[in-house]
């Protein structure tokens, strides 16, 4: 549990005690306790204050009392979870067998907790409060050793010749000629360090400029240190010893001045350090450069607002097995028995050279041997993770240097496989877990998706899927070395039970009320469990069938899950004991039939549910209003149907559901509607205009033709339309949305053989499709188009030809003509050769035939 997680237990307590519209909230049971609530309430409140705002000399011991306040802060929670199950459970009328039921709601060990952490943090204040300040002084034997001279290559260059050519012809431009700043950005590991020594120590480099300095900087900065060695580099000459840091800065700058200098500062971790580093070098026009290395994204582009940011990639193969037999066989010729197992070994080291000279080690240690490399070929996951190479170590000043916030999240993608993993659901499943940290001004969905992008800065998360039409991220994944170092940690930290066949904790002893996961990627896996009371998460990812009576046995045993997500398990049934599961914030399930009982309305926790379905017109109960915490709900088939609804929701996201009533019904009752996926059999049901949140919207109307009406919120970003059949002069709906990126045109959503963009535009339309339509000609002026960047022609589109004025957008990157008529693409290719004439290289076209 991090400060977000203790957050997210004070506001369950805050509606144990206030809130009046839910059963169980309002049993006899919990009116009684709500005086214990208010107490331990206040309790954690006053913790938080006290250990997270403040801040104290002794950072360890308070990094201590941190760490005992979230134990006893989960112990707490654990206990009123069990209580609250209790009461749901009896309420349900299901008999309690279990001893963890049958113990009073007793909080006094949890409070005697608090108040000794209390009483270690006043004593640790007030003996710092005693410490006469002069006394404090920085230890500068214990930083961290500041390299200056770089004057050896820093291991084998493999595969860097083009980027350190980029970079080099950076440093040395004419312009600017005032001072700038270049950056290498990728994760640890992939030779960022590697290719700034080869840059520093290229011969042109070398006499371009008059001085140059290397400073390592890494995690533990101190500044005075940086000082000294810069200026001992540049003269040996000067006493140092007794200058202060204001004379050390001011003779750094007097040395650097009027000199074309090249300083090298690697591994730098933080902005504020950047900041702190930029003072001491002069801003003069003698085309002084700097040279940055980073694990962190932001810090290169804080840096770096003018200059190359260049992003060091992974090694290809080939490029992988000329690392390995440099640093195996010295430039030797390598036996032919090895190039198969050596192939493979490289092709395990997915590209990262860290990895590769790791193994290399360990071959080039060993008598040559055949069986060696083929035993290594076959295992070299279990030379990478082990603890004497070092190479999970080096990963791991990633993980260390991360903020609290992030570790957790971070630690949760050690569940996932190998394959990239969607965006939306991982952010859903990080706020179930209490993940994210509200502040009060930004939707818990936009701070989740911050959360991420921090993680892809820092290189430790690879983009794998963008959105064609926003280009906003729709999939990712992590190095199969990163999420080993992920399974590291959670084995250290206690975070995941298991995942994939191994078992994480098996080996350590689990408090009762530590919050422990499953990742099941097996097809039959044994869900029992010694300790089951503190499993908080199930995902099962391996598809399989079974009969609900089946998974409905567990169910009792673990009523404290908050994540249940079983959508590869197809089920014959709602699980009646699924009501149990009172705690659940984050449900997933694939349901044969089309019965939806109302009891799932008693998981008032809930925040998003995914429903599944072979069945379509599912019909959700009448109360679903009851799940006054839900945000999204979502299911992949079109005719969900909600039914009538009693009071207001606070859904953001809606998908795929029929809308039996009109859409202005509808905004009514889920006023905070952000994404809407929605069906609608009547023109009256297509006013959208009060949705005053809605940004994306997917509607398929079935309207009788030539009466279907349309008004559109001024607030959509993205717009897919289908079988609308509206007429191509109704064309003026759209143009009028100004914030409008995306439009997907599909399946007669307009009708009518010419569509004729004159007076029309569409100012911020980044991407554009037109599928299945009975269109046949398309008069385009390329001013209606000023931001246009991809246009895609998909599908028995009835055009003759793409207009030629297509070309003449000057933002268009990208054509896609899929399975038209041959005379489109063909017109396409005249278009290409056109723009090409010109001198226009970069619009690109892709023609998939029928």
């Amino acid at each position: 549990m991090a400060h977000a997680g203790i957050l997210m237990f004070m506001e369950k307590l805050n509606q144990l005690i206030h809130s009046t519209n839910n059963p169980l909230i309002n049993n006899h049971s919990v009116i009684y306790a709500r005086p214990q609530f208010q107490l331990l309430r206040q309790e954690l409140g006053s913790m938080i204050q006290t250990l997270f705002v403040d801040q104290h000399q002794d950072l360890q011991k308070l990094a201590d009392l941190k760490r005992r306040f979230i134990y006893a802060a989960e112990e707490a929670e654990y206990i009123v979870d069990l209580f609250l199950s209790r009461v749901h459970i009896r309420n349900n009328g299901h008999f309690l067998t279990s001893e963890y039921f049958k113990r009073p709601l007793n909080l006094d060990d949890v409070r005697r907790s608090f108040e000794s952490i209390k009483g270690e943090f006043t004593s640790m204040r007030t003996d710092n409060m005693k410490t006469d300040s002069s006394e404090i002084t920085l230890n500068h034997s214990a930083a961290a050793p500041v390299s200056i001279s770089r004057n050896s290559q820093d291991g084998t260059v493999v595969g860097l010749d083009r980027d350190a050519e980029l970079i080099r012809d950076k440093l040395v431009a004419d312009y600017p000629k005032k001072l700038d700043v270049v950056s290498i950005v990728g994760m640890g590991g992939i030779g960022k360090t590697t290719l700034a020594t080869k840059v520093f120590n290229d011969r042109f480099v070398t006499h371009h400029f008059y001085v140059r300095v290397w400073v390592s900087v890494s995690q533990t900065y101190d500044k005075q240190a940086v000082l000294v060695q810069i200026l001992e580099s540049i003269s040996a000459q000067l006493d140092l010893k007794k200058a202060s840091d204001f004379q050390l800065r001011e003779m750094v700058h007097k040395s650097l001045m009027g000199r074309r200098y090249l300083i090298v500062i690697d591994d730098i971790w933080d902005i504020e350090v950047w900041d702190g580093l930029k003072l001491f070098f002069p801003h003069d026009n003698t085309r002084s450069r700097i040279l940055l290395t980073s694990r962190v994204t932001e810090v290169a582009k804080h840096a770096s607002s003018d200059g190359l940011i260049h992003h060091l990639g992974y090694l290809n193969k080939e490029k992988g097995w000329e690392l390995l037999c440099e640093k195996v066989f010295r430039g030797n010729e390598c036996p032919e028995w090895s190039v198969k197992p050596g192939m493979q070994i490289v092709e395990n080291c997915k590209g990262l050279p860290l990895v590769v000279v790791v193994i290399a080690g360990i071959l080039a240690k060993e008598a040559l041997s055949r069986n060696l490399w083929m035993e290594i070929a076959e295992s070299t996951g279990s030379y990478i993770v082990g603890k004497e190479n070092g190479c999970l170590e080096t990963l791991g000043l990633s993980y260390n240097h991360l903020p609290l916030h992030l570790r957790e999240c971070f630690l949760y993608l050690g569940g996932f496989l190998e394959d990239e993993f969607e965006v939306e659901n991982l952010m859903w499943l990080w706020m179930a877990e209490g993940f994210i940290e509200e502040d009060g001004t930004r939707r818990l969905e936009d701070i989740a998706e911050g959360y991420l992008m921090d993680l892809i800065d820092r290189n430790l998360v690879i983009v794998a899927r963008r959105s064609r039409s926003s280009g906003a991220i729709k999939a990712c994944k992590v190095h199969d070395l990163v999420r080993e170092l992920c399974l590291k940690k959670s084995r250290e930290e206690r975070f995941i039970l298991q995942t994939d066949k191994r078992i994480l904790s098996s080996n350590v002893i689990t408090p009762p009320y530590k919050p422990v996961r499953k990742f099941i990627h097996t097809k039959d896996p044994n869900l029992s469990y010694t300790s089951t009371q503190n499993l908080r998460s199930i995902l099962w990812f391996r598809c399989c069938r079974f009969l609900s009576d089946g998974i409905a046995k567990c169910f009792p045993s673990f009523v404290l899950l908050r994540v249940l997500d079983l959508q590869t398990c197809e089920l014959s049934a709602f699980p009646y004991s699924m009501e149990l599961l009172v705690h659940l914030r984050y449900l997933a399930v694939y349901i044969s039939s089309l019965n939806f009982p109302s009891s799932i309305c008693n998981l008032w926790n809930l925040q998003t549910l995914i429903y599944e379905s072979s069945s379509s017109d599912v019909v959700l109960p009448s109360n679903i209003s009851d799940l006054v915490n839900l945000r999204h709900l979502k299911s992949s088939k079109w005719g969900f149907d909600i039914g009538s609804i009693e009071k207001p929701m606070n859904l953001h996201t809606v998908s795929f559901v029929s809308l039996k009533d009109e859409a202005f019904s509808f905004q009514k009752y889920f006023p905070c509607i952000k994404k809407l996926s929605c069906v609608t059999y009547s023109y009256k049901q297509n006013d959208f205009r009060s949705f005053s949140y809605l940004e994306s919207l997917t509607l398929r109307s079935f309207p009788v033709r030539g009466k279907n009406q349309m008004t559109l919120p001024t607030t959509l970003k993205s717009l897919s339309l289908e079988c609308c059949g509206l007429p191509w002069s109704d064309m003026s709906i759209i143009q009028s949305l100004a914030n409008l990126q995306a439009l997907k045109l599909i399946d007669d959503a307009f009708s009518g053989s010419c569509w004729n963009t004159d007076d029309q535009e569409f100012p911020q339309l980044k991407f554009l499709r037109l599928e299945l339509l009975d269109i046949r000609q398309w008069e385009v002026y390329s001013p209606s188009f000023p931001c246009l960047k991809r246009l895609e022609i998909n599908r028995r589109c009835h055009l003759e030809e793409t207009p030629f004025e297509i070309g003449d957008i000057p933002t268009l990157e990208l054509i896609k003509i899929s399975k038209c008529r041959y005379s489109v693409g063909a017109s396409v290719r005249r278009i290409q050769q056109e723009q090409q004439d010109m001198g226009n290289y970069d619009l690109k076209i892709e023609l998939i035939p029928f």
